[in-house]
């Protein structure tokens, strides 16, 4: 199985003498060398780029995600030495510092602005672009994007279903309405029907009933459904994510003092001390002193701390005994007090800083510059386009697919490259 899993789509001969790399380290070098991925110092993580000295882009926060990802997988290997289906360090890596590269300028201001305007062409999610990016897009190779290995891609894959059958219910757009409402368009986390055989190679070594399985899902609201498994590789990174964001993204907000130690005391100490978690009441007061602390090392010791105590509280599970393939059978979890713990230090970090009505209003101009962006682009491709894109919207149109070119160029602009195009176009002073 390990033969197949280290397979590529196509193979390709590159004269690398005396090369003693693995096939996950190779992967890793493709990522880091890719435009893709250097567009990320460049895009939005929570706090708009320039708007101070001190915030994460996207690419510090892959980075964080990266170091924190390695630190799980050790702790697993160490906790549960027997089992011999763990990634690399090489192949985890990869995954962390490229989970990202799908996301569009603006943030989720953004993912929501192309969403609608492909709601009629299949929709557009972060995820869904981060596989089509690494697996087509990316032009190491003709057609194929890095040519990764075929365990690496289903590393990427957070929700392995597509979007036309997740979004169950697309909400009806009114013409009439200058602006649209956020909630309404947030898109189904899945992967997009272009890319089925991308997704279908992918899963090859799988067994009908794996297949069959890996692709559940439940509605979860009015307009959307929700996968319900993953893989192993998939979910560590994804812990690593979240530690990242409700931790790292917290640190952000106090040091520029976006959030206050009043803010903290009124919203999220309440919630702390509710769960009456002995091992949490013993720490919460030093805990609250060394965040707010007017010394920023007292602050980096109780981020560290925070960070560390995920980490080996996250142990190796059962995801589904009725999955064959051990890469599916098996998951990464973290013990139930400290997912709580964490999920209120997300929901903290979400309702304090990303919904403050000042970031909103931050998002909500990046989101309606996509849109007036992709409506210009998509009145006159082929005179607006760059001549390479052109090509490829030609290509794509023959089989109806044209508009999925224009969004794979919005995504992949930076915030600041976003906004020179828009008053390129607009601005009646150059």
């Amino acid at each position: 199985m390990d033969k197949q899993w280290q397979s590529r789509i196509i193979e390709q001969y590159k004269h690398r003498p005396n090369d003693n790399r693995s096939p996950w380290q190779v992967d890793r070098s493709r990522i880091i060398h890719a435009a893709a991925f250097r567009r990320l110092q460049a895009k939005t993580q929570i706090m708009g780029i320039g708007l101070n000295d001190f915030y994460r882009t996207r690419l510090t926060h892959s980075l964080e995600v990266s170091q924190i990802g390695t630190g799980i997988l050790r702790h697993l290997k160490v906790q549960h030495s027997d089992f011999s289906h763990f990634p690399s360090t090489g192949l985890l890596e990869t995954l962390c510092l490229a989970h990202d590269i799908g996301h569009p300028p603006f943030g989720h201001g953004g993912e929501i602005a192309l969403n609608y305007m492909m709601r009629d062409h299949g929709g557009f999610e972060g995820n869904a672009q981060t596989l089509r990016i690494v697996a087509k897009l990316e032009p190491y190779s003709d057609g194929h994007g890095m040519n990764l290995t075929r365990r690496t891609l289903l590393g990427f894959i957070k929700y392995p279903a597509f979007i036309n059958k997740l979004w169950h219910t697309i909400p009806k757009a009114n013409p009439e309405r200058a602006f649209i409402k956020a909630d309404d368009w947030r898109p189904a986390k899945g992967l997009y029907n272009d890319d089925a055989a991308i997704f279908n190679w992918i899963v090859e070594p799988l067994s009908q009933n794996d297949k069959s399985l890996l692709s559940n899902h439940t509605v979860i609201d009015k307009y959307r459904a929700k996968t319900s498994y993953k893989s192993l590789d998939s979910a560590i990174m994804e812990h690593a994510d979240d530690i990242a964001y409700a931790v790292h993204d917290l640190e952000d907000a106090i040091a520029t003092k976006v959030l206050t130690l009043d803010d903290w005391q009124t919203h999220a100490l309440p919630q702390l001390q509710a769960l009456n978690f002995s091992w949490l009441n013993d720490m919460l007061e030093s805990l609250t002193l060394r965040l707010f602390s007017k010394h920023d090392f007292e602050r980096k010791d109780a981020i560290g701390e925070l960070v560390n105590t995920f980490i080996i509280h996250i142990h190796l599970d059962v995801q589904n005994e009725a999955f064959e393939c051990p890469i599916l059978k098996f998951t990464a979890k973290l013990e139930t007090q400290y997912e709580s713990v964490l999920q209120i230090l997300k929901h903290f970090v979400f309702q304090r800083l990303i919904r403050n009505p000042k970031m909103q209003q931050i998002e909500f101009k990046g989101q309606n510059l996509l849109i007036e962006l992709f409506t210009a682009f998509a009145s006159d491709p082929l005179r607006l386009l760059p001549e390479t894109t052109q090509a490829q919207y030609i290509e794509a149109q023959k089989q109806n697919q044209g508009m999925r070119i224009i969004c794979d160029y919005l995504s992949g602009m930076s915030d600041e490259y976003a906004y020179k195009t828009y008053q390129r176009l607009f601005s009646p002073v150059q």
